[in-house]
């Protein structure tokens, strides 16, 4: 290891594995690998169209859900495509700047979307607390600047990390046992000390996503304080149902991630196709169902489906 730290050899190709001990069976993983992104990007665009073209669903909550569809489709189609290729043709080769790119783009995505299921949660809080004045509060305006404000949150978050990688010399093994690259899982490869990239990576989780998920608490004990003081049963089931579809979403967003984080730090003794498979199920889950979570519970979305596929039966 010294020799090629000396000599300042540094890999800039990479291997992509796939499903580690299941390299047998990729065939038939690649069947839900490929049902979940079809899936995921009829839903998701369905969803954009809809939420684009119809007037009565320009409301804050729906907009939101557009951002989250369109970032849906680009994690999906950012994780699968590349998996489905090492399934279907072993083609697993990728250049270290392709690498580092494709991790760039789904860390940027999954801090987006932490950040677009806060403000849901706010838009929620807004809409039940303060009914008169939902629509004055969440201007089309202040959306726009909420969603500029997320994306560069999660930019300037994650853009450090392509500079901790890059100043790496990739001098050990260039295989790497996943379906797509991620931060630490490339960083461990290299020869130089990696506490920078390791400090730096526990810094943006603590700083994005844990504070999302504990803003989102906050935001839903305020909701339910408000809900327990309204004065009707019908009232209060009404207001707890707008937050059904929001609440499923949540949990399944950051479900999968937390279990996959728990298992990855204290499953030693998990067969290490398992944490891949958790891994993609994180990238894979959230997109397909997001937007068949909110068809079934949200009226006005069922409404619009309906009418687009039966007009006559509206």
């Amino acid at each position: 290891m010294l020799s090629f730290n000396r000599t300042g050899v540094s890999h800039t190709v990479f291997y992509l594995l796939g499903i580690p001990g299941l390299e047998d069976q990729h065939l038939w993983i690649s069947i839900p690998f490929f049902i979940s992104y079809v899936t995921a990007l009829l839903g998701n665009s369905l969803l954009i169209f809809l939420i684009l073209t119809r007037r009565s669903l320009h409301e804050p909550m729906f907009l939101f859900l557009c951002m989250l569809a369109g970032a849906d489709i680009v994690l999906s189609t950012c994780t699968v495509p590349q998996a489905l290729a090492i399934f279907w043709f072993r083609a697993g080769e990728i250049s270290l700047d392709r690498c580092i790119s494709q991790f760039f783009i789904i860390h940027c995505i999954f801090i987006s979307e932490s950040g677009l299921l806060l403000v849901m949660a706010f838009d929620r809080y807004v809409a039940i607390c303060y009914p008169l004045r939902y629509t004055t509060i969440l201007t089309h305006t202040l959306i726009g600047k909420i969603g500029v404000t997320i994306f560069l949150r999660s930019y300037c978050t994650i853009f450090p990390i392509v500079f901790l990688l890059k100043r790496l010399t990739f001098c050990r093994n260039n295989v790497l046992p996943h379906t797509y690259c991620e931060h630490i899982g490339l960083a461990k490869y290299a020869c130089n000390d990696i506490r920078v990239n390791i400090w730096y990576g526990l810094f943006v989780i603590v700083s994005t996503v844990v504070l999302d998920v504990l803003l989102i608490f906050v935001s839903y004990m305020l909701i339910l304080r408000a809900v327990f003081h309204m004065p009707s049963q019908d009232a209060r089931h009404k207001a707890l149902n707008t937050c059904g579809s929001h609440v499923c979403i949540i949990i399944l967003f950051y479900g999968p991630a937390i279990f996959t984080t728990l298992t990855q730090r204290f499953g030693r003794h998990i067969p290490a196709h398992i944490h891949i498979l958790l891994a993609n199920v994180c990238v894979l889950v959230p997109p397909m169902l997001n937007p068949v979570i909110y068809g079934i519970k949200t009226k006005a979305i069922r409404e619009q489906v309906a009418h687009l596929f039966f007009p006559k039966q509206k």
